[in-house]
């Protein structure tokens, strides 16, 4: 069994709603064509310098990834995690959405976490 998460360059005034619409598109085939968020690109940097999503490391035993590589685009990246994924991919992704100021979807269930700075909403 895996999960998804996706995280979502969204504007900061953007509603939970907003997040969990945008990722219909998403999965209907309707991505933005513009150049990538600096944030995006930020994050799918750092999380795969640690946890790679290609060559022989993104399908050793041990990857967190259930599927690879990554789904990336220019306002989101999906994750398919693998089921016994370890916490500190799971607190890599959660701390790097913070400092990036992205939101975090979890398909599963749709909640939408925003980073703590905007978790006033």
């Amino acid at each position: 069994m895996s999960f998804d998460l996706v995280v979502w360059a969204m504007d900061p005034a953007a509603a939970p709603d907003q997040v969990r619409a945008a990722n219909a598109r998403c999965a209907e085939g309707v991505h933005p064509q513009r150049p990538a968020d600096p944030r995006v690109v930020a994050f799918y940097d750092a999380l795969t310098s640690s946890y790679p999503d290609r060559g022989p490391r993104a399908t050793a035993p041990g990857s967190p990834w259930a599927s690879s590589p990554l789904h990336a685009a220019a306002d989101h990246i999906q994750m398919r995690l693998d089921e016994n994924c370890p916490d500190a991919v799971l607190e890599t992704i959660e701390r790097l959405a913070a400092e990036l100021n992205l939101d975090l979807l979890d398909l599963q269930d749709g909640t939408v976490y925003p980073p703590p700075v905007r978790s006033g909403r």
